[in-house]
């Protein structure tokens, strides 16, 4: 939990930037699910705010030109699964690449983490990996 010294009361979004607004909109909820909490704007003024539950976000905004070059933004973006390896087959039969297969892994934190992960790559470019606590 966030200090309450600090004023922050949790996580609320992560916003991307993309170039094909609408292929990206129905990616993220049609093949991953993501309610559509909001929308506003219009052309490359557009964005919207995608419901990924617990009070969290992914905001998507239009105006992207490009080759987009995620890396320069973020190193990938984790989504929690309850099923990494049944969601990466929508994803997969989608047509989005897959870059690593389902595996497990434990990180060697402390306390260690149990894990299945998974990673593919977005409509334009973005990482992402499905992470499934064990």
């Amino acid at each position: 939990m966030a200090s309450p010294d600090a004023g922050i009361a949790g996580f609320h979004h992560v916003a991307i930037r993309v170039s094909d607004f609408d292929r990206s909109l129905a990616f993220y909820t049609t093949v991953l699910g993501f309610p559509l909490a909001r929308t506003w704007g219009e052309g490359e003024g557009r964005g919207a705010l995608l419901d990924a539950g617990s009070g969290n976000y992914l905001e998507v905004f239009a105006g992207g030109t490009p080759p987009l070059k995620p890396e320069a933004h973020w190193f990938h973006l984790a989504l929690r699964s309850r099923d990494c390896a049944g969601l990466l087959e929508r994803v997969r039969a989608a047509g989005a690449p897959v870059t690593v297969e389902p595996k497990d892994i434990v990180i060697p934190s402390a306390p260690p983490l149990p894990a299945r992960i998974a990673f593919f790559t977005g409509p334009d470019g973005e990482s992402i990996e499905l992470f499934q606590e064990k």
